[in-house]
């Protein structure tokens, strides 16, 4: 407890370092008070007594957003909107040339990709919002009964503001202060649900008597964190050899530098799991006006609206498992590396340059996938297991799905961060002694 203190005043020692963890809990806090200001005209009463009957589509809109979603706020949308922009880039950034070549453009490329993703993100907002205002609001009951025309117009321009200021904060995040911004107001609002929904469990669990099982909960929810957090390290590292280096008549090393390229385990991170679920959504937005049980449309509804069930956590597993496999592929191309090693000089042991050393890298990516999927299936999948043994809603939420791999990536990334900016002045990190990817060399490269 000592260390960590002093850890801690470390990082308050740091002039610049401080500034940013400051900034960024003070954008932070302007992004959770923007999720609590009401849209002008809609009645909250209405919105409170019935938020106990969300559906799927709601319970994580509103997990993303931090409650905005289901509050009516300004900030309704969230981030959500850029989040799809930028994956609608990205599947461009593999179709279309002129997107691939502005890729291929460095710092400026870049800039103008990131323009199109706040215009696409406009778009998507001016879309959403009408939607989001019929489809939540009004079935809610929350309209106010003089519901004009300027009221709806005004009301989708205040919610496309909210989300582009939401994106605006991110990026000042990311540009002065700690961490990624966007991952890091999606985090915000997860963690912002966490203590509510554990003081429900202790609550029911002393109501219950059975304090016991509240401990046991504790310790699961720490095992799952942990193996979380290996998993999102895990890396399977490709040894490499380059060439040697020659200066004037010297060797500088005679037998070629020998390094590693690694291939994260989990290179999809939580995209597979938030596709499925957007994909699972789809039928019960369709079907949600369906009453007769015995129609088609109220069997659609009621096995995929119950996300607890084993139809649905059957058809999830599969659907992470393919989308996986798909933006693994998009985020690792073999072919392109290849090409990357053989003009640089880098070559795999024992594997030819070129067309081979591809094959190869392909043949390592997919055999570490399976694995990957079959993990992000059983994350995906632990909220209902949480359920069936008896713990609440809101508490099993946090034992799997995407709040925990975003928590975890997240806070991971964070921490790396600070540690750099404390590894540059000599200091002793929040992680010292810990196998966090990256102290190793960095402690090398500063001669400790």
């Amino acid at each position: 407890m000592k260390r960590f203190i002093q850890n801690i005043q470390n990082i308050w020692k740091v002039q610049e370092l401080r500034n940013r963890i400051l900034l960024t809990l003070g954008l932070i806090l302007v992004y959770r008070v923007g999720s609590f200001i009401i849209i002008p005209g809609v009645n909250y009463d209405a919105l409170s007594t019935k938020q106990s009957t969300q559906n799927t589509l709601e319970t994580l809109l509103s997990l993303f957003s931090g409650g905005g979603f289901t509050n009516a706020s300004v900030m309704a949308l969230g981030i959500m909107p850029y989040i799809s922009a930028s994956i609608i880039m990205q599947l461009l950034g593999m179709a279309v040339p002129a997107v691939q070549k502005m890729q291929s453009e460095g710092e400026s490329g870049r800039k103008q990709i990131n323009n199109y993703t706040r215009i696409l993100t406009i778009v998507i907002c001016a879309l959403q919002a009408p939607s989001y205002l019929s489809l939540y609001v009004q079935q809610k009951g929350a309209m106010p009964l003089d519901a004009s025309t300027f009221w709806w117009t005004q009301t989708i321009l205040v919610l496309i503001a909210g989300s582009m200021f939401a994106v605006w904060l991110g990026e000042r995040i990311t540009e002065k202060g700690i961490g990624n911004g966007i991952s890091l107001l999606i985090t915000v609002g997860i963690l912002s649900r966490l203590p509510g929904a554990f003081f429900a469990e202790f609550g029911q669990s002393v109501q219950g008597g059975n304090l016991i099982k509240l401990v046991l909960e504790i310790v699961a929810f720490m095992l799952v964190v942990l193996v979380t957090i290996l998993i999102v390290q895990g890396v399977r590292q490709i040894p490499l050899n380059t060439a040697k280096r020659v200066v004037g008549a010297r060797n500088v090393d005679e037998r070629g530098a020998r390094s590693y390229l690694p291939i994260k385990v989990n290179a999809s991170g939580v995209m597979p799991i938030i596709f499925a679920q957007a994909i699972m959504t789809i039928p019960v937005m369709i079907y949600s006006s369906a009453t007769d049980p015995a129609d088609q449309g109220g069997a659609i509804q009621r096995t995929l609206g119950d996300v607890y069930g084993l139809s649905y956590n059957l058809l999830l597993c599969i659907l992470i498992i393919v989308f996986t496999y798909f933006y693994t592929a998009i985020m690792i191309n073999p072919s392109k590396i290849a090409d990357d090693l053989k003009r640089s000089g880098g070559f795999i042991p024992g594997v030819r340059p070129g067309e081979e050393t591809a094959e190869h890298i392909d043949s390592v990516v997919t055999r570490i996938t399976f694995p990957g999927s079959l993990f992000l299936a059983l994350i995906a999948v632990l909220p209902a297991i949480a359920k069936m043994v008896g713990v609440n809603d809101g508490f099993a939420m946090f034992f799997g799905g995407t709040s925990i791999l975003i928590m975890v990536g997240v806070v991971l990334d964070t921490l790396q961060q600070i540690e750099t900016y404390q590894l540059n002045r000599h200091m002793d990190t929040l992680m010292e002694g810990t196998r966090v990817r990256g102290r190793r060399e960095a402690n090398e490269l500063s001669g400790f």
